[in-house]
Parts: C-alpha cells; structure tokens; sequence
C-alpha cells in the first residue's frame, strides 16, 4: 500500500506491515519517506492511545499541515487494544491518499 499526495509516495509498505486503527492506515516507521514530514507543534492527546504527535506534509512545496500523525509513546493499554505495538507508526488524513 502507499501514502500518495499527486505521484509523491510518502509512504510504501506490503498491507500486511500495516496496522489499521479506527478505519486508518498506519504505515511501519521504517516505510516513510521522514524527509517530506516535519513535526507539528499541535497538541493532541488521545484518551486510549496517548499523546500524538502531528507532521506537516511538504511535497513540492505543497504544504499539508498535521495531514500526518503518530504515537511515539502510546499507552500501554492501547497495544492490548490494537493488538500490537504502534509505536511511531504513521497514518494520514485528507489530501493524502492511501491505496493499493
């Protein structure tokens, strides 16, 4: 599967290395592309999963703020929950799309 903004992969990664969680796609920390992310300063906490960390998406000048996101440290209730450890893994939302 790939994260795509245009003919930019973001990310790239068999399905079955992926993680879904609540109906998005969670990309191994190892299958994205770092150097089209920067870290956001926005603040999110999720009540189950833990403090997230959003990422601006830059392609070609293109600029998706918090379009990307992940938990560096999430709680250790949530890998129960989720069934396996998703530490930095990567989802996206929006202009970024996740296909075959």
């Amino acid at each position: 599967m790939k994260a795509v903004v245009g003919d930019t992969v973001i990310a790239q990664a068999p399905q079955e290395d992926l993680i879904q969680i609540e109906g998005n796609w969670y990309f191994p920390p190892s299958s994205v592309n770092q150097a089209l992310l920067e870290k956001s300063p926005t603040p999110y906490t999720c009540p189950w999963k833990g403090e997230c960390q959003y990422f601006t998406v830059d392609v070609a000048g293109q600029r998706l703020q918090d379009r990307a996101w992940s938990y560096p440290e999430p709680y250790p209730t949530a890998f129960d929950r989720v069934g396996k450890d998703f530490s930095n893994y990567v989802a996206f939302w929006k202009e970024v799309k996740v296909v075959d």
